[in-house]
């Protein structure tokens, strides 16, 4: 029996990269899983796969966000497929991990841009909590994926960072609101993460400086993330709310 057992998880995006890794390790602790996804079926398909092979249970569904409606259309979705899996419906954690890059200074982001990179970071987040707080069981989780940009000035991510910044406002304003019913909301924030988003880290010279932007000299794995979303998931975490927890390896801290 895992820590999990007999919970339900939501992982926007669970599908690749971070969020695959928050998913399987979700799944490894014994909660049920909804993978969502916004375009890679595959991906998602094969995050399920390894969950089930693993012993656990999960399933996947499609949803874009960034659009109108994107929140009613994902919990539509979800509601949709939990019938077939757990009679009670709802959830208990919920993991806002979903997220698209932005990059260019304040001189280099049009509005088309600055609009799509905060409907999907920003947005999408704020409706999706919002609709689903009538599907989130008493003494659930709340876990928001946010950046470490949030605490260095990187001019080339401004549009990015601001999205992350006020998805760390959400977090800890949402968490004094949401603690009668027990209810913790929290934040991680990676650093640099070895993932398809993140493509330089295959070029050696590019891997050879992000890893020694962090105390321990390597970059980040998915699993790094997962396994600190785990832990604000479980029951050892109930006396923590509001937070944004570093999980960057100890990033920029001589900068």
């Amino acid at each position: 029996m895992g820590k999990l057992s007999g919970k339900t998880a939501l992982v926007t995006g669970g599908g690749r990269g971070i969020g695959r890794g928050i998913s399987e390790r979700l799944g490894r602790d014994g909660a049920l899983v909804a993978v969502h996804y916004g375009n890679d079926e595959a991906a998602a398909k094969e995050t399920v796969r390894t969950i089930e092979a693993e012993g656990g249970r999960a399933f996947a569904f499609r949803t874009e966000l960034g659009v109108p409606g994107d929140a009613e259309a994902l919990w539509a979705a979800f509601d949709e497929q939990i019938a077939r899996y757990d009679e009670r419906g709802g959830l208990d954690i919920l993991v806002n991990n979903a997220g698209v890059l932005a990059s260019g200074a304040i001189d280099q982001i049009d509005e088309a841009a600055y609009d799509r990179v905060f409907a999907i970071n920003t947005k999408a987040p704020f409706f999706i909590i919002k609709h689903g707080l009538t599907r989130l069981r008493d003494n659930g989780r709340i876990i928001n994926v946010s950046s470490g940009v949030t605490k260095v000035a990187i001019p080339d991510v401004i549009a990015y960072s601001a999205t992350k910044g006020a998805l760390d406002t959400l977090t800890f304003t949402l968490a004094q609101g949401l603690g009668a019913r027990g209810i913790t909301v929290n934040a991680v924030a990676p650093g640099t993460i070895e993932t398809d988003a993140n493509p330089w880290v295959k070029d050696p010279e590019g891997r050879k400086q992000i890893a020694a932007v962090s105390v321990f000299n390597r970059v980040g794995r998915p699993a790094d993330i997962g396994d600190a979303v785990a832990f604000l998931a479980s029951d050892d975490a109930r006396w923590i709310t509001a937070e944004v927890i570093d999980v960057s390896g100890g990033s920029a801290l001589g900068i």
